[in-house]
């Protein structure tokens, strides 16, 4: 389970990413790289961290699923995932 300052640290992330999604587009298309610069450090899209919906856990993140590997075992030994058969795992 992840901290809860590290789960808000990454909402906070997002939203600075969409605040100034449209600014840092102009500036590409500019060509004004001193005015990405000065924009802050947390609004870049790239700073931004998957992490599982359910636990906060950032490593074995499934995008499909929006979950990690564990969580996805867990869901899908319990049934909660259509489709899904346990092989040898």
């Amino acid at each position: 389970m992840a901290k809860e300052s590290m789960k808000a640290r990454e909402v906070k992330r997002a939203k600075l990413v969409a605040k100034y999604a449209k600014k840092r587009e102009a500036l590409k298309a500019e060509g004004d790289y001193v005015g990405l610069q000065k924009l802050p450090k947390n609004s870049m899209p790239i700073r931004m961290h998957n992490r599982c919906s359910l636990t906060g856990r950032p490593k074995g993140y499934m995008r499909q699923f929006g979950i990690s590997r564990i969580t996805f075992r867990e869901m899908a030994l319990k049934g909660l995932i259509p489709g899904v058969k346990k092989a040898s795992w």
